[in-house]
């Protein structure tokens, strides 16, 4: 039984790999064609805070909206200077699961779109939103929770997380139900997460082995890399069968693949990369240039001027330089080959980047 690993390489220098599960239920890898979350926004009013709001002046479009929402409460005020600072222009995002009935509560997430310096204590005010095709299919409101807080004083500013984004639980009401293709009838369509060959061939194996024992036909057959078609039997309704044949355990097989992550200094290496057997040798240099200035004065009763004169001294210095032998059929010998060298997540990018170059890293390499 083969296992799949995964290694970790971040801001420290140690390399940690962990055993993973060798194998999944198939309803943690695929999904039912037809069956997938739909996205809605909308546009809203936050009220009710402490003056951290938009500033109507640089943001026409909240003091539009404030008109607009006042004139439909029956309040007039077109010829008013609104200065407020207590109300926010935000959107406001969710994904509506599928399967979703009419009445049920799903969260939604509010991000300022104006100059408003934080939402917390404020309230959404009832606000549509719509999916793709135009429809509304749920309205949310209520008090938005904020994890972020800033605090600005004369001559310094701290601002912790994000304070112009909140979230509100069960924020959202379904006010329209979305119509799937299981409701038809027809044939049912398992759409892998991750596509591969391999794992749609090792999940149509699955299915078939079962349906094979119990209802004496082979019901699943492999379409592509990331589809599974499966045909019921006659006498079994589909979710019943779909919640059989979810819980049938199959090893996922995943291409070999090095995740390289710039910005945090995160590598993550597959379980299947290889190295062929190569010489790496990898040097620090290190440049310090130091700016020492220095007055130059003239003398008593001397004609002339006080001049600066910059003195610059610039020290180059290089470590490591050792040659050492990396590569291995294993992950744990390429970590070992990776330790042996000693160094930072920075210079482990590089030398997977040159290795890749030289041709002897047998996986992709994939940049975030």
């Amino acid at each position: 039984m083969r296992f799949l690993r995964a290694c970790a390489l971040g801001l420290v220098a140690a390399l940690a790999c962990a055993p993973a599960q060798a194998a999944v239920r198939i309803k943690d890898i695929t999904s039912v064609k037809g069956v997938r979350d739909n996205q809605l926004v909308g546009y809203g009013l936050v009220v009710g805070l402490q003056g951290t709001g938009d500033t109507l002046q640089n943001t026409p479009f909240t003091g539009q909206s404030l008109q607009a929402m006042m004139d439909r409460m029956g309040v007039n005020v077109r010829n008013a200077n609104l200065r407020t600072r207590n109300v926010a222009a935000v959107m406001v995002t969710a994904e509506l699961p599928p399967f979703s009935a009419r009445g049920t509560r799903i969260d939604v997430t509010v991000s300022s779109m104006g100059d408003a310096s934080s939402l917390m204590g404020g309230t959404l005010l009832l606000t549509t939103m719509s999916g793709a095709d135009g429809q509304v299919y749920a309205v949310a409101q209520g008090a938005v929770s904020v994890t972020g807080f800033a605090a600005q004083g004369q001559a310094e500013t701290l601002t912790q997380g994000v304070p112009t984004a909140g979230h509100i639980s069960n924020g959202a009401t379904v006010e329209r139900e979305i119509a799937t293709r299981m409701a038809d009838g027809g044939p049912l369509s398992f759409e892998l997460r991750n596509p591969d060959f391999a794992t749609a061939v090792r999940i149509a194996d699955a299915i078939n082995a079962y349906s094979w024992s119990h209802y004496r036909r082979r019901a699943a057959v492999e379409q592509s890399p990331n589809s599974v078609a499966i045909a019921r039997p006659p006498a079994v309704d589909a979710t019943h069968f779909i919640a059989e044949i979810g819980e049938l355990m199959v090893e996922p097989d995943a291409p070999a693949r090095v995740v390289v992550d710039s910005r945090t200094g995160t590598v993550v290496i597959g379980q299947d990369v290889q190295i062929t057997p190569v010489a790496v040798t990898q040097g620090a240099l290190t440049v310090r240039v130091t700016e020492t200035p220095q007055v130059s004065q003239p003398g008593p009763f001397a004609r002339g001027r006080t001049v600066v004169t910059p003195l610059t001294e610039i020290d180059a210095s290089q470590s490591g330089g050792s040659v050492a032998m990396l590569g291995g059929s294993s992950l744990r010998a390429l970590v070992r080959g990776l330790n042996r060298i000693g160094v930072k997540p920075p210079g482990i990018i590089a030398i997977l980047q040159a290795i890749k170059a030289a041709g002897a890293l047998q996986a992709d390499i994939v940049f975030q």
